[in-house]
């Protein structure tokens, strides 16, 4: 039986092969298929604009809708008025089904706060296949929907509509049964119970082992096709005793480099309110004191930095980015400049033009966005050998990866980065990878190839 999706994918190679091999007689220039061929895609994400993956889904929308696909976006909580993104009708009922799902964990956690935001279990959240949004789509687009947005038994209700479903995995969660990050812990190779994250419940059927069985009977509902960001994230998910019957493949994020993209340093500077002179290093986490970004091991490296080269405390800052800036700054041997959370996005685009290296001690990472954005706008990248991060940064070429919680090697990347390297070499080749691998065409290409093989 011949779907909407189908036609729509036979009419456009249709047209594209009499545009290639007719149109070429009349001097036309042959189409890109991706302009041509209309999908409707729904991209379901917890927040609009808060968070790396929130961020991700919202620059995956724009680049689908500008290379002629029909993306539309819903979400829990809306934060512009883009006419392609829509919230959730009842926004008091999605806040009740967080605060729902938070009370629930703290009782299993018998009351404590340690890792209660560590943990989700999709207890509660809301029922979308009713919605016009989601009657009107083609292809559900499932990205973070944690904290309320969806419950499982509404990502089993997706999948029983009979539309093609693809969920790209910013984390581990998906393939785990409560965790985003499995910190070492590899249990959902197997089946998940005991997990050291519910503080010592020790039971065969605790928390997890419950969570793992309502997902199993959720994923029994229909197939999905899992996008991980990195290979490394793909790796893991395959790894997972829950997936082994659903496709896995991995696309990264995509960035606009129309936004992201290098200006003129001392004008960056001057309009992000830093200093003109000297160097300056830059850190980026939405919230500082998160432990995984890893800001103790900066505070070491910067440490061994300052002890090695005294003069540095007169012409090298750290600039913080995000949350709780204030708290750390303080304890850092050079001089730091707190710069808060920020959100206009052409202020951060500014403070990484400011920048002369960027570094990440992020401990667990999937694809960071952070270095996607440094490296568009030119700024050479410092990180853990972890996650995604290899992925991203070539060794020598466009920054630095240091040994996994090294903070000396840290500090002999930042280093050599700043004293050692050819700074415009690093600067075009990292430029040139995030056009080559992370731009907007690109991805929207890789994942509408994902969205006409689901539609088939």
């Amino acid at each position: 039986m011949l779907t909407i999706p189908k036609i729509y994918t036979i009419l456009a190679f249709f047209t594209y092969f009499c545009m290639r091999y007719v149109g070429t007689f009349a001097g036309i220039r042959p189409y890109n298929p991706i302009i041509i061929i209309m999908v409707r895609v729904l991209i379901v994400s917890t927040s609009e604009r808060t968070g790396g993956a929130a961020l991700a889904a919202n620059h995956l929308m724009e680049a689908l809708n500008r290379n002629g696909v029909q993306a539309q976006m819903l979400v829990g909580t809306r934060q512009t008025n883009d006419p392609h993104v829509t919230a959730l009708p009842c926004h008091w009922l999605h806040r009740w089904h967080f605060l729902w799902e938070r009370l629930c964990i703290f009782f299993h956690l018998r009351f404590r706060k340690q890792n209660l935001f560590q943990i989700d279990i999709a207890n509660a959240g809301t029922d979308i296949t009713r919605l016009k949004a989601f009657q009107e789509a083609d292809v559900i687009h499932l990205h973070w929907v944690n904290q309320g947005m969806l419950s499982l038994r509404s990502i089993r209700r997706i999948l029983q509509s009979g539309k093609p479903v693809v969920w790209t995995m910013h984390d581990l969660w998906p393939a785990t049964a409560l965790c985003h990050y499995a910190r070492g812990c590899e249990r959902y190779f197997q089946k998940c119970a005991r997990c050291p994250l519910l503080l010592g419940d020790g039971s065969s059927n605790d928390l997890s082992a419950k969570v793992w069985r309502r997902k199993q009977r959720m994923l029994q509902a229909g197939h999905i096709t899992f996008v991980a960001c990195s290979k490394w994230l793909a790796g893991e998910a395959r790894k997972s005793a829950l997936l082994q019957a659903h496709t896995i493949t991995n696309i990264p994020n995509p960035i606009d480099t129309t936004l992201f993209k290098p200006v003129d340093k001392r004008e960056a500077r001057q309009r992000a309110g830093l200093p003109l002179d000297g160097r300056i290093i830059l850190f980026v986490s939405q919230r500082v004191t998160d432990e995984r970004k890893g800001i103790r091991y900066l505070m070491e490296a910067v440490k061994k930095l300052a002890d090695i080269h005294p003069d540095w405390k007169t012409d090298t800052r750290i600039a913080i980015l995000g949350g709780q800036a204030e708290e750390v700054a303080a304890q850092l041997a050079l001089p730091a400049l707190p710069l808060g959370y920020v959100s206009n996005p052409t202020t951060i685009v500014d403070i990484y033009n400011a920048a002369d290296v960027f570094v990440t001690p992020s401990l667990e990472d999937n694809l960071p966005n952070t270095i996607m954005e440094a490296m568009a706008c030119g700024v050479p990248c410092v990180g853990f050998r972890v996650g995604g991060i290899p992925e991203m940064i070539d060794h020598l070429h466009t920054g630095y990866v240091a040994k996994f919680m090294d903070s000396a090697d840290l500090a002999r990347g930042i280093g050599w980065v700043l004293d050692e390297a050819d700074s415009k070499l690093l600067t075009e080749k990292s430029i040139e990878k995030v056009q080559r691998e992370y731009s907007q065409e690109s991805v929207a290409q890789r994942y509408l190839a994902v969205y006409t093989s689901e539609a088939k």
